[in-house]
């Protein structure tokens, strides 16, 4: 069982990385309506990855997906700034001043401020809706998502000059 979630984890993950990486690049070539169904269809396997593994009941299923589905989309906002940020990292790095790096680095700081309290304002909607083991499952599983997807982007993001 672990290896089939680490299998998923990983598939997901890389499917979330290439498509999100490809997705900078094909913005600006490609309609609006493309880009939204490229994230529609990362939502949907992401979706498909927590329900495998989140093991509900009906009951459970019934009550957890309205608020994983609000807490997905404030997550998606905090994804969006992340990647607006990316975008103004990419279009300074070659010429990057200490001014931008200071609002880089601040913006920056500001989003995983925001991502903490986003997760801590979700515990107790989290919470009223299944067993603490779920809920901790679920967490689990998100951040398992986020590490996979941080690394991802450490690797391919250079160093400051």
């Amino acid at each position: 069982m672990k290896a089939k979630v680490v299998n998923n984890l990983l598939a997901i993950a890389v499917t979330i990385t290439l498509i999100g990486f490809a997705g900078f690049a094909i913005a600006q070539d490609q309609p609006a309506d493309n880009m939204e169904i490229v994230k529609e269809k990362i939502r949907t396997d992401k979706k498909l990855f927590i329900a495998t593994n989140m093991q509900l009941t009906e009951s459970e299923a019934k009550a957890f997906w309205p608020v994983y589905d609000a807490y997905q989309a404030e997550l998606g906002k905090l994804m969006d700034r992340e990647g607006k940020l990316i975008e103004k990292f990419a279009a300074n790095y070659e010429t990057m001043s200490n001014d931008v790096a200071k609002k880089l680095l601040d913006d920056s700081l500001s989003i995983d401020s925001n991502h903490l309290k986003l997760r801590q304002s979700y515990l107790a909607k989290f919470r009223g809706v299944l067993p603490d083991t779920k809920v901790a499952r679920y967490y689990q599983i998100e951040s398992k998502i986020d590490a996979v997807l941080g690394y991802e982007l450490a690797k391919r993001i250079p160093l400051v000059k």
